[in-house]
């Protein structure tokens, strides 16, 4: 039963997390490629245009697919990636906390890390590769004995 919690609790924090990266992704979608760029160019994110492209593929399409549970390590890592360049090129100067400071920033960064490397069960990632693992282990163990 515990792990059924586990589970469940792993879809709530994915959802959680994967709609505050979509919310500021469709934000940075209606800018457009060429206002994230300017945005980004302003803060001294290097490669501007390259790097918005990323952060909007990342934070648009990377949050549908942490949500429904699909490559989860792979949407993780990019929420870990866009999550530590803002906090160094963005909110650093601002501290830790308080106006423009960078702990939401840093927590959902690795929040969405630590979700990606264990989304749970009620994972797409799960249902596809996760029961083939498992068949992959049980027929090792059979093969064993």
């Amino acid at each position: 039963m515990f792990t059924r919690v586990q589970d469940v609790a792993a879809l709530i924090g994915r959802i959680g997390v994967a709609v505050v990266f979509l919310a500021h992704g469709l934000d940075k979608w209606e800018m457009g490629v060429g206002g994230t760029t300017d945005m980004m160019s302003a803060t001294g994110i290097p490669l501007p245009t390259l790097s918005a492209l990323f952060v909007i593929a990342v934070e648009v399409i990377g949050s549908i697919l942490f949500i429904v549970g699909l490559a989860l390590p792979l949407v993780g890592l990019g929420y870990a990636i866009t999550g530590l360049g803002a906090v160094f090129f963005v909110h650093a100067d601002a501290g830790l906390t308080g106006q423009g400071g960078y702990e939401l920033v840093l927590v959902l960064a690795l929040a969405g890390l630590a979700l990606g490397c264990n989304g749970g069960r009620l994972s797409l990632d799960y249902l596809v590769l996760g029961r083939r693992k498992a068949a992959g282990t049980q027929d090792a163990e059979l093969q064993a004995a």
